[in-house]
């Protein structure tokens, strides 16, 4: 196993500097390690009370472990070799940077996009098995694949009973209503919050169905439990906390944060660690923005003074500049960002246990499923692109372009970020993605970008609860073949509409302007787009 490194440089050691004496003296380290709620002040006693089984993840998970290759055995011997994930958020993010990383197939279904769901649906329904991941089951994107599942696997003559897996909480709604229907059942720690869940069940069950080797994973966390956990100035998850939380830039504490996969075996790190950081510390008008960059992203050649990179590599030695580094297998990241998180936490005055703004999305969203013609009327169409906006006054224009550039004219050059939301079937448009960098460019500031409605459940909190910074792209295309939702008065386009059409109103009610693009045809939608940067 590579030894955890973190090595900081420029401002960030001088945050290092500025904080690692009182974190030693207060010992953060040694009472985080001992599961003590009262780090975080009063106001987040109740939530940190009963949110810190993560600490001991590694460890009281072993027991799962035998039961997961047992049932893998089971599966094989059926023939059983295609395994899908339908989840959200913590329950999607992490076993897919543990598979990925491991280079074993799962497919991640984290998306109402009809196209997306029924991409999976269609594939070797004979040979699949589901995992059906939620901690109450009353999330409506992984209870509506669950029915879409169920009737696939009826349809098919299969006994869904024995293809479906569910990973719950103990006690929980979905937890009663799989063991009436016979589902096989696989609790998860209810003292862990979704994103602090990647050695729970929630991480392992997929992870070791699809072939990862989980015990390793396990070794690998619990290898590094005791040096977290001490109270001393070498302890990579005080330095790296410090530098999260903590690092000065021109116009005070630099919040932002550029993950960069730089020469990692960890594939896809950033992705879930940018669900960590946002959902954890985005609240109260604070928190640290977690941005996922490649090693040649414009953001890192720009000398934006609030934004901090830190490169994930294969042997962190040296930095160069403003910069972090960091090293380590895969287990042991895990700890250390969770450990580093919940300090930054500390240093930035929140509670990293709560996400009090995901709700306000899901409410609005199922409003407007509930009253579907609120969705408002475009203001205008051009090259098969509809044109709505929130927040954001579009007078005097009459082209997707100027739309556009009225946007960017919101966004504050000193602090400001732009956050593309992409609310398409990502396995068919990966090419949306591309948009992140041009945008960057143009801007000459930081852009994140998420697949919708996956960040809806992550980065989704930090939009609405962190600093009002963001101007926020919709990029919207309805799917070729709709499907409807069993048992329920809704088809997959529209709840995907309504999703968006909800964190639109969310965003807007606070503030936030917001540009809606809905395309005809996603990929030449996504050519016009581009075309404005050429």
């Amino acid at each position: 196993m590579s030894s955890l490194k973190v090595v900081v440089g420029g401002s960030a050691s001088a945050a290092v500097a500025n904080n690692i004496t009182d974190l030693v003296t207060d010992r953060v380290a040694s009472r985080i390690a001992a599961k003590d709620f009262t780090l975080w002040g009063k106001d987040a006693e109740a939530e940190s009370s009963i949110r810190l089984g993560w600490v001991t993840s590694a460890l009281d998970s072993q027991p799962l472990v035998s039961e997961i290759l047992a049932l893998r055995a089971e599966f094989a011997a059926k023939g059983v070799t295609r395994f899908v994930l339908c989840g959200m958020g913590g329950s999607s993010l992490a076993p897919e940077v543990i598979t990925r990383s491991a280079n074993v197939d799962l497919v991640v279904l984290d998306s109402t996009n009809a196209d997306q769901v029924g991409h999976a649906l269609s594939v070797d329904i004979e040979k699949t098995a589901v995992i059906v991941s939620s901690k109450s089951g009353s999330t409506v994107e992984t209870d509506s694949q669950k029915r879409v599942f169920e009737k696939a696997f009826t349809d098919a003559g299969i006994d869904k009973t024995d293809r479906i897996v569910v990973v719950t909480d103990p006690g929980s709604p979905m937890e009663a209503a799989a063991k009436a229907d016979g589902y096989r059942v696989f609790n998860a720690d209810p003292t862990v919050g979704g994103r602090y869940s990647a050695l729970t069940a929630f991480g392992l069950v997929p992870s070791g169905l699809a072939g990862v080797d989980i015990q390793a994973l396990l070794n690998s966390a619990n290898s590094v439990s005791e040096l977290l956990s001490r109270d001393e100035e070498a302890n990579p998850a005080l330095i790296l906390g410090a530098a999260l939380g903590a690092t000065p830039g021109e116009y005070g504490i630099r919040d932002k944060v550029g993950i960069v996969s730089d020469g990692t075996s960890i594939v896809g790190f950033g992705d879930w660690a940018e669900q960590l950081i946002a959902e954890s510390t985005g609240k109260l008008s604070k928190g640290v923005l977690p941005i996922v960059l490649a090693p040649n992203s414009a953001e890192l050649n720009n000398g934006l003074a609030d934004l901090l990179a830190i490169r994930v590599v294969a042997d962190a030695t040296t930095v160069k500049g403003d910069e972090v580094a960091v090293s380590g297998d895969l287990g042991a990241q895990f700890m250390l960002w969770e450990y580093a998180t919940v300090i930054a936490s500390r240093l930035i005055g929140i509670n990293p246990f709560d996400q009090p703004d995901v709700e306000s999305a899901k409410i609005a969203a199922r409003a407007m499923l509930e009253q579907r013609d609120d969705i408002a009327p475009a203001l205008f169409s051009e090259s098969g692109i509809e044109v709505r906006a929130h927040a954001l006054s579009l007078a005097g224009v009459d082209s997707v372009k100027q739309a556009v550039a009225a946007l960017l004219k919101k966004l504050d050059s000193d602090d400001g970020y732009v956050s593309i939301h992409a609310y398409l079937d990502r396995t068919s448009v990966p090419q949306a993605h591309d948009l992140r960098e041009l945008f960057a460019i143009s801007s000459r500031r930081p852009v994140t970008f998420g697949w919708a409605p996956r960040f809806l459940h992550s980065t989704g909190q930090y939009h609405k609860g962190g600093p009002a910074q963001g101007v926020f792209l919709q990029i919207v295309s309805a799917a070729k073949n709709d499907i409807s939702v069993p048992g329920r008065d809704f088809t997959f386009g529209e709840l995907i509409a309504s999703q968006a059409a909800g964190d639109a109103k969310v965003l807007a009610d606070q503030g936030r302007p917001v540009l809606t693009l809905t395309l005809a045809d996603a990929t030449a939608g996504i050519e016009v787009i581009k075309r404005f940067f050429g």
